[in-house]
């Protein structure tokens, strides 16, 4: 399956307030690849196992294979991830026909909030809450697998 998306910074906390459900999740990656993922997830209490290809060059499409397992399986494969396990919190709001999902981030990527919407076709116009800032969409700094080797309050602060 292709996954379509594009990925933006959030510039307020305003999206709380819409938010129809917020979920914990912890994640890590088996594999960090530049031409594949593979990640293993606790979101609420439900695992998955997930394989990503390599971005599109435009950064908005990829082929994503994903998985449910059980939560004693996640719980397991999280120990033998490398090195960097995500934590975050997922708001979903629904705007205009379209479900952000905005992630707080937590641990060394303390201060982060990024926002996804995906789509159903590269081109497909939607509109944006006002809470949403700078697209970084395709900009693999904030791809999840690179947060966990190099987290945001590392280069944040160092203004890499």
């Amino acid at each position: 399956m292709i996954e379509i998306e594009r990925k933006f910074l959030v510039t307020s906390q305003d999206f709380k307030k819409e938010a129809f459900k917020n979920t914990k999740i912890e994640q890590g990656f088996l594999n960090t690849h530049k031409d594949r993922t593979v990640r293993i997830r606790l979101n609420g209490n439900q695992g998955f196992i997930t394989v990503k290809g390599l971005s599109a060059d435009n950064g908005l499409s990829r082929y994503e294979w994903e998985k449910e397992i059980s939560i004693e399986e996640a719980k397991g494969l999280l120990k033998l991830c490398e090195p960097g396990i995500i934590i975050k919190t997922r708001y979903e709001v629904d705007f205009e026909h379209h479900i952000f999902e905005v992630d707080v981030f937590h641990g060394d990527n303390e201060g982060l909030i990024l926002a996804e919407v995906e789509l159903k076709k590269e081109n497909e116009i939607f509109n944006k809450p006002h809470w949403i800032g700078e697209e970084v969409t395709g900009n693999i700094k904030y791809y999840n697998s690179q947060l966990s080797i190099k987290p945001f309050n590392i280069w944040h602060h160092s203004k890499i």
